[in-house]
């Protein structure tokens, strides 16, 4: 057999356009996750109601708190999702490679 490299960290970024049709069932949805997350309330910021009214009146905030990258790599061998980072926005595309301060 042949010797095996050692694991090397990937950094892919993505940008992914979604419509939402129904906004009740994406905020739904979120809330119905966040009340089965195993969170420990006593640690947070806030209480549970609060953070479920801001999934309720922030559809954007509820659309990332919903998807799912960890799945990106799934079926690929040789690879294993680590960690990423995930966000919504509303209103036209901007260029998130791009910095603001020019």
């Amino acid at each position: 057999m042949g010797e095996q490299s050692a694991p090397v960290t990937m950094h892919i970024y993505c940008r992914v356009e979604v419509l939402v049709t129904d906004p009740a069932a994406v905020t739904g949805h979120a809330v119905a996750d966040l009340w089965a997350a195993d969170i420990d309330w006593s640690t947070e910021e806030d209480d549970l109601e609060t953070a479920v009214e801001e999934l309720r009146s922030d559809l954007a905030t509820s659309v990332s708190s919903i998807v799912d990258i960890s799945h990106l790599a799934d079926g690929i061998p040789g690879v294993e999702f680590r960690g990423g980072l995930c966000w919504a926005e509303q209103g036209p595309q901007r260029d998130p490679f791009r910095s603001d301060e020019q």
